[in-house]
């Protein structure tokens, strides 16, 4: 029972909580003044990212690889084709401005946006051109100048009423992919594109190799953009991080001396890029040496680091980095360039010419998966609810007396040690074993177009006014050293070309069949002060990401061109082998897919309305209105309170283990307070009953039996994983798609309870 002075202190929390003014939802905010007369932080920020506009693209043209959205006749709509391969209209791109401007503006902090801001060179009838990639960027300047551009007395926009911070996309350059060592003219060219965004004191770092940092809340909160591409695979300009002569080793040495400097000044860290440090069963998106330094970096500066966000892979994740994988040489210091081993022609690529398919996006979270299954596994409940059902579903009671014992909290020695060795394998009570990437979707429509506001915690920050960027100059002035770049070089593609060429020959020049590497020392940067308390990343505190809310725009009904199967009809007996996407059992997408659910491993998609190729859906367009929805919300997910590394720790584990498993595992019991009350503190993380129950008669109507096997049991995955795969597809796939693709082939082996087939 609560005592007096307990229960005074309760209810004054709920009053204050309840009286305080809340944070506004999308679309009804007001303006709140700080003392200094600029408003209020209000503890969001907005994250976009993959616009890639094409000025070439014609609604109702082909969504075939040859036509690409830019001519004949076909389902492309007006605001996009959705699950294609196609890139964004413009009209996609001013109506999700127009929207941001009309909803959100003003209930944001600064705006993250992770490149990919120029269309995909997919067309060779409309090769891109230099001078098409830059001025595809100075368009995305300008509508974000539309949105949050500070309008001087008439005379158009300066400076922006809060920070935007962006970064290269792989295809922001030419050839794609392929970004020498800086400076280069595209550091400089984009110097002057970004003239707003990037502050004075960076503009030095950034023409050196496109990186920078912005002080979205000055003394308090740094966002580090980092140029990816000099870590990306499939960037063959460069090599690594280990080489100190590389541009990413250099990259690296920087982000160091940033993060230590921000430590110094009691500071916070976001880190944004591009390509994601995707690591999972030998696929990878960085290079091994780069990974290896970004993890070493991410663990020694966990104090400082908050989240880190990321684009291009178009699926919606996570990805957790697990310090344990960090190699001895990286540990001392040294490191030599990793070596670089060829996948076999029968395998499943992460990146097909620097791009994730659906076919190496859905190998790939099912290797996700894979991984997350062996994560470890808590302590079994000590006290479970002593309940259970017989062969004709009866329950079976115990006793009065074993029902009484079952109420009385206790644990036994060996519980509190098992509990004590579970946090040792995961870091601690906090998790500091691991951090957690967060990948967004795009808003070219791979699947939907999407946007993400994350939510972090601003106590004591609440009457802290919101940054501005200063007002660059309209031009740059030029270091000496700067190289002598006029708009004129951007004209001569083919000459530019046959220079990148040259320079990638020189680098690979005389290294085949070298087999000893030179190690290079680096600098291993000191850890938290034993002294100090985890960081925003693991705790909660000021500056702890909060919640996001992941928004979409479901295209299909937007367009309003097709008229999708009615539920009644997707679930009759008669259409069991039908979906909604195609109408066909052998496709997803336009990709076919196997008895096993192997989907066909094409670049292009054709997309769901692939059936409508050479007519026009309607004589002119009439698209419903535009509007972005929430398709879901972290706050609505049970057991993420907030969004702490250790909530996706046990959220990944969820996704990887068998449904079977869920009443096992001692997962009830709050995370961070050890006294909580373990029902209270329940954390399921999806609470979605429709989600599952239409889960659930898509697997009754096309499941198949399977016979009873001596060496293991066959079980249904997780809910968590259902969702999961619907989440990262961004709705697009319906549950009887999620089980074609992804039963026959999903199998995960628990070493330690003897083998197990676990199948949707």
């Amino acid at each position: 029972m609560l005592r007096m002075r307990d229960a005074l202190i309760c209810g004054l929390l709920l009053w204050a909580s309840a009286t305080a003014a809340p944070p506004n939802a999308a679309g009804g905010a007001g303006r709140s003044s700080a003392a200094n007369g600029r408003r209020r932080l209000t503890g969001r920020f907005l994250h976009v990212t993959d616009f890639h506009p094409d000025p070439f693209y014609k609604t109702y043209s082909s969504t075939a690889e040859d036509a690409a959205c830019h001519r004949d006749h076909g389902p492309s709509g007006i605001y996009g084709a959705e699950t294609t391969g196609c890139d964004s209209p413009f009209a996609l791109v001013n109506q999700t401005f127009k929207w941001i401007k009309d909803n959100i503006k003003d209930d944001i902090d600064f705006v993250i946006w992770t490149g990919d801001s120029a269309r995909h060179d997919n067309d060779d009838e409309l090769p891109r051109t230099q001078k098409q990639v830059i001025q595809q960027n100075e368009y995305m300047v300008s509508k974000f100048a539309e949105v949050f551009g500070q309008d001087h007395h008439g005379h158009g926009t300066g400076g922006f009423a809060i920070p935007v911070v962006p970064t290269f996309g792989n295809n922001d350059i030419m050839p794609h992919n392929i970004f020498t060592s800086g400076p280069n003219r595209w550091t400089i060219k984009y110097l002057d594109i970004w003239r707003s965004f990037i502050p004075e004191a960076q503009r030095h770092q950034f023409q050196q190799g496109g990186w920078f940092s912005v002080e979205v809340i000055p003394g308090k909160l740094a966002v580090i953009s980092l140029n990816t591409l000099y870590f990306f695979t499939s960037n063959s300009a460069v090599d690594g991080c280990a080489n100190k002569h590389e541009p990413g080793y250099e990259h690296m040495e920087w982000l160091r001396i940033q993060l230590d400097i921000l430590r110094d000044r009691g500071m916070k860290a976001i880190l944004l890029g591009h390509v994601p440090p995707a690591r999972v069963d030998s696929k990878e998106s960085w290079d091994e040496t780069c990974w290896q330094k970004y993890a070493l970096f991410g663990r020694q500066f966990r104090d400082v680091i908050v989240g880190s966000v990321y684009g291009h892979m178009n699926i919606d994740h996570f990805i957790l980095q697990d310090f344990e994988h960090i190699g001895k040489d990286a540990e001392k210091g040294r490191m030599a360039s990793a070596a670089h081993s060829s996948a076999s022609e029968s395998a499943v690529r992460l990146l097909e010419d620097g791009e994730v398919t659906v076919a190496s996006a859905s190998d790939y979270l099912l290797n996700l998966r894979e991984a997350w299954a062996q994560l470890p596994v808590p302590p079994a409940k000590s006290n479970k609810k002593s309940r259970s059902k017989g062969v004709n579903g009866e329950e079976y009671k115990d006793s009065v007396w074993d029902w009484l014992v079952s109420k009385v909290p206790h644990r036994s020695k060996d519980g509190k040690e098992a509990k004590k060795k579970y946090l040792e394998k995961i870091g601690g009570r906090f998790a500091e074993r691991y951090a957690v990437t967060h990948v967004a979707p795009s808003v070219v429509p791979n699947y939907f177009p999407t946007l993400r506001i994350i939510e972090y915690n601003i106590t004591g920050l609440e009457n802290v006014g919101v940054a501005s960027s200063t007002n660059s100059p309209p031009t740059i002035n030029a270091p000496a050293q700067q190289l002598l770049i006029t708009d004129t070089d951007y004209l001569d593609d083919e000459a530019y070309l046959r220079d990148v060429e040259t320079t990638i020959r020189r680098k690979h020049k005389g290294k085949k069949g070298k087999k000893k590497q030179k190690k290079y020392k680096f600098k291993v940067p000191e850890g938290p002060s034993k002294s100090s308390p985890p960081g925003p990343a693991y705790s909660p505190q000021s500056l702890t990401w909060t919640r996001y809310v992941q928004y979409f725009a479901n295209l299909t009904h937007i367009n309003n061109d097709f008229v999708e199967p009615p539920p009644d009809l997707v679930d009759s007996d008669a259409v069991q082998s039908t979906s909604v996407n195609e109408i066909s059992a052998v496709t997803i997408f336009g990709f076919g897919v196997s008895p096993d659910g192997k989907i066909e491993n094409k670049k292009w998609n054709e997309g769901k309305h692939k059936k409508h190729q050479g007519k026009r859906p309607r004589p002119e367009p009439h698209p419903n209105e535009f509007i972005f929805e929430v398709e879901y919300d972290t706050k609505e997910d049970k057991g993420f309170a907030d969004l702490t590394v250790r909530r996706w720790i046990e959220y990944a584990r969820k996704i990887g283990r068998t449904g079977s498993k869920a009443a096992d595992i001692e997962d009830s019991e709050d995370i961070y307070d050890e006294d909580q009350d373990f029902e209270e503190q329940e954390t399921t993380f999806n609470d979605d009953t429709d989600e599952q129950d239409d889960y659930d008669v898509a697997l009754r109507k096309g499941g198949k039996k399977h016979k009873k096997g001596k060496k293991g049991k066959h079980r249904k995955a997780s809910k968590e994983w259902f969702t999961f795969v619907k989440r990262a597809f961004v709705a697009t796939m319906d549950p009887r798609e999620i089980k074609q693709l992804f039963s026959s082939a999903s199998t995960v082996k628990q070493v330690e309870e003897g083998q197990e087939i676990i199948e949707l």
